[in-house]
């Protein structure tokens, strides 16, 4: 059995479009803090590693559990998913009109093997005007999403380009996924749906 550790609807759809026909949900109630001591891409991939272990821990022997966390970096300065509309509309303000990074760590632990990436995107925003943040806010979007925004929704407004992997700012780096789930002994990419 595949299990993906995380409630996020945005993972959920990705990995069904990557053709895993069958999967748990079991979101991981794990929460790491960022380490400091480390570089970024490297700090993201142990929270997802503490999430898979998590749930690993209360898995079958022969299940498969892949994880992952996303951040926001601008200015080195980790931006995770707002507290408040206030918090919201800050993030907003200090994104608006530069390029931040986003990191997503993935974590695959499969018979008692651990395998482990993080991927990088460069993403630029439009210079936004208050009023523009505001409405943004008032939508309710930002509230559940690193950084204050989703690129797949009303946030992608907010987006002048990015540079890297599109799915890895939705929160789920399917290509590296994919390459990840390959390692651990799944056929991928093969002929019918993956289970």
């Amino acid at each position: 059995m595949i299990i993906l550790a995380s409630a996020s609807p945005r993972r959920r759809e990705l990995l069904s479009a990557m053709g895993i026909g069958k999967f748990d949900i079991r979101p991981s109630a794990h929460e790491s803090p960022l380490r400091t001591d480390m570089d970024e891409a490297g700090a993201v991939e142990l929270i997802a590693l503490g999430k898979a272990r998590d749930i690993s821990s209360k898995a079958d022997k022969g299940d498969t559990v892949i994880a992952a966390d996303t951040l926001v970096f601008l200015d080195g300065q980790a931006l995770g998913k707002p507290r408040s509309e206030a918090e919201a509309k800050n993030m907003l303000s200090a994104l608006s009109g530069r390029e931040h990074r986003v990191i997503t760590g993935l974590a695959v632990i499969a018979d008692g093997r651990e395998y482990t990436d993080a991927v990088t995107t460069l993403v630029r925003f439009l210079p936004l005007t208050e009023e523009q943040i505001d409405w943004y806010v008032s939508t309710g979007e930002p509230m559940d999403k690193a950084g204050a925004y989703g690129i797949q929704g009303l946030g992608g407004m907010l987006i002048e380009g990015i540079t890297g992997d599109y799915f890895n700012v939705v929160g789920l780096p399917v290509a590296r996924l994919a390459r990840l789930l390959e390692a651990a002994g799944h056929k991928v990419f093969s002929r019918g749906q993956m289970r």
